[in-house]
């Protein structure tokens, strides 16, 4: 097998190996755990892989040699109508374990699949019919075509849109049902999805050096587009290996309108699905409160205080509303309107005021601050100290101090 190793091919190589391995890397984690997010994440890692091939390649001199160059004609390697709903795909299924593939799903898809039976029938024409060079009469591989080029970045940037909507509703919805919503935000997400913006940006980013610096060998010049692209790809895929965070609320919603969010739990049927949604556009303004939400407001008190259910770091809305024998909708309704927060606000109040107590009883001097935040209810420093800042303007050694 031909390979011309030289400073183009054997660099590019080596990102295109990384890329490869951290493919397989994440596929046997996804096996190993079970995650779907995983599956769609090392999909993902490969398509974007593939994509360097074609330079690579051509430095290692396979569009200068036969059958080298038809391999590289007839094989497409960049799928650029694959990449965004890869992206989207795996950004539900890693915030929602609920989230399934079905035929809506699958649209998704369509342009990426009419482009391979497009490349297909380009092989059929030109090596079985005509068997002579038809669409290849020019020389230039179709994945470099202009059409195809800058259909897929704007594909890739609708779906860039998409994910960042769906993460963005998905950091509403999270602090409306749980306590521990820090725990499960999914921050690095944001980076991820910025290394992903660069991904769609880099092509503009180097026509633009083009025009200010023209290269006498685009071919060279183009080489360093996809190092930049490799070694991106290559944060993204060490960044989602690494991730350990899981969700377990499944929920349903719709991107483009202001319907509340669906949760999906157990004690509920697709029957009742009505019964509980969560309004995500909660508003923290005076309204007038209802009676109905009055009696709520002094269950949902009187069985928090009883129960101390705050020291429960992992509690939820949900758990609530099922000591409650009520639903997840009307309890999240009379936290927000009765007390003017969201539920994860809500419940860190109580641990803040838990934390409180114990530092009036002296409770700092025999135990460290992490561990009274821990008996009462959180689960890290990080959370701990951002919760009780909000709350008091102060940090917990500041507060202290004043007592």
């Amino acid at each position: 097998m031909i390979y011309n190793f030289n400073f183009y091919s054997s660099l590019l190589l080596i990102t295109f190996s990384q890329g490869l391995i951290y493919s397989i890397l994440i596929l046997k984690k996804a096996i190993q755990t079970n995650r779907k997010a995983n599956y769609w994440l090392s999909l993902f890692v490969l398509i974007c892989s593939l994509y360097v091939a074609p330079w690579m390649l051509g430095f290692a001199g396979w569009y200068d040699n036969q059958p080298y160059r038809d391999f590289m004609f007839y094989m497409p390697f960049q799928h650029l109508f694959f990449v965004g709903p890869l992206m989207f795909f795996y950004i539900q299924s890693l915030l929602n374990p609920s989230f399934k593939i079905n035929r809506k799903q699958l649209l998704h898809l369509v342009l990426g699949v009419v482009y391979l039976l497009y490349n297909f029938w380009i092989f059929i024409y030109d090596k079985i019919i005509l068997k002579e060079y038809y669409y290849y009469a020019d020389g230039i591989d179709k994945d470099f075509d202009e059409w195809y080029q800058i259909l897929g970045q704007i594909s890739m940037a609708v779906y860039f849109i998409l994910s960042l909507i769906y993460y963005n509703r998905y950091q509403k919805l999270i602090v409306q049902i749980s306590s521990n919503a820090d725990a499960v935000l999914f921050k690095w997400i944001k980076t991820y999805l910025i290394a992903f913006l660069c991904m769609i940006l880099l092509p503009l980013f180097f026509d633009f050096i083009k025009v200010l610096l023209p290269s006498k060998n685009e071919y060279e010049s183009s080489w360093w587009f996809y190092l930049v692209y490799s070694i991106i790809l290559y944060y993204i895929a060490i960044t989602g290996y690494t991730n350990a965070i899981e969700t377990k609320i499944g929920f349903e919603m719709s991107l483009f309108d202001r319907k509340p969010i669906i949760l999906l739990t157990d004690n509920i049927s697709n029957e009742s699905f009505e019964n509980d949604i969560i309004d995500t556009h909660f508003q923290d303004i005076e309204i007038d409160i209802s009676p109905e939400i009055i009696v709520w407001k002094i269950k949902i008190e009187s069985l928090i205080q009883s129960q101390k259910l705050y020291q429960n770091p992992e509690l939820s809305l949900t758990e609530i509303a099922k000591k409650l024998e009520s639903n997840s909708s009307i309890i999240s309704r009379a936290i927000n309107q009765g007390f003017g927060m969201n539920f994860n606000d809500f419940i860190n109040n109580y641990r803040i005021e838990a934390v409180k107590e114990m530092f009036r009883n002296g409770e700092h001097k025999k135990s460290t601050l992490i561990g009274i935040a821990y008996d009462c209810g959180f689960n890290s420093k990080a959370t701990f100290n951002r919760a009780f800042k909000k709350n008091t303007n102060f940090s917990p050694k500041e507060y202290l101090n004043t007592i």
